[in-house]
């Protein structure tokens, strides 16, 4: 079960905070309604009178197998986020989107922070989810399909989440911006480890990178808007070259 934290909103959510004076803490209790509507006690029953929802007795089906409840996680950001997160027993899941390895640095700090505030309770687990893609070593220019991509997805996402876009009946077209492209027509926040790090084994020494940090889990982000087949196609990659070498 993965919730989104409100700690980590979007504009308008973030907005509405700003006027109300909302902490994360509480705009962020969904996670927390949502888990003890999954608790196995009580055959998940669960009523909930709070301060932002409100809602008569109510369950889950199916029913949940794991006790007490089926494990959470929470997409975290800010510090806020990841405290709250930590706090209620709830994983956690990070992502750099666009950025660096250094921005996973950064947020496996934040989360360490929070867990060292929270010594009652047992240390929960870490996910980095990002954009993933991977190709055969024997395409040097593999990446490039990919960059771009995952470039114009940031685009729509900059267009969609940034209200550059108000259409209400289509999805929004792809902010062209003023950095989207780098130096060679690179496409802007693709570094150079990003290039040479796509085939198997580059993959795997970057993933051992993240081990050695402490991150617990990996979530390969599929999503990079290649067609279906790409998408297989680098999967595939990842399942017969990369896993193995973490099993």
């Amino acid at each position: 079960m993965i919730l989104r934290s409100s700690g980590e909103p979007g504009p308008r959510v973030a907005e509405r905070r700003r006027r109300t004076r909302l902490p994360a803490s509480v705009s962020g209790t969904g996670p927390h309604v949502v888990r003890d509507l999954a608790r196995e006690e009580g055959a998940g029953d669960y009523a909930h009178d709070g301060e932002i929802w409100r809602f008569p007795t109510s369950t889950s089906v199916p029913k949940p197998v794991q006790r007490p409840h089926p494990p959470v996680w929470i997409a975290a950001r800010d510090p806020a986020s990841h405290d709250f997160a930590v706090a209620q027993g709830c994983n956690v899941t990070v992502t750099p989107l666009m950025k660096g390895d250094e921005e996973v640095v950064a947020l496996k700090a934040t989360f360490d922070t929070a867990a060292a505030g929270h010594p009652e309770v047992l240390r929960p687990d870490l996910m980095v989810l990002r954009h993933t893609h991977v190709h055969s070593p024997d395409e040097p220019d593999g990446w490039r399909p990919a960059a771009e991509a995952i470039n114009r997805f940031y685009r729509t996402f900059d267009a969609w989440f940034g209200q550059r876009d108000h259409s209400a009946e289509r999805v929004p077209a792809a902010q062209p911006g003023v950095e989207v492209r780098g130096p060679a027509g690179v496409p802007a926040g693709v570094t150079a480890q990003d290039r040479d790090d796509r085939h198997p084994g580059r993959v795997v020494e970057r993933l051992r990178a993240y081990e050695e940090l402490g991150v617990d889990e990996y979530s390969f982000w599929i999503d990079t808007g290649l067609p279906h087949e790409e998408k297989r196609k680098s999967l595939e990659l990842f399942i017969k070259e990369v896993m193995p070498a973490f099993q």
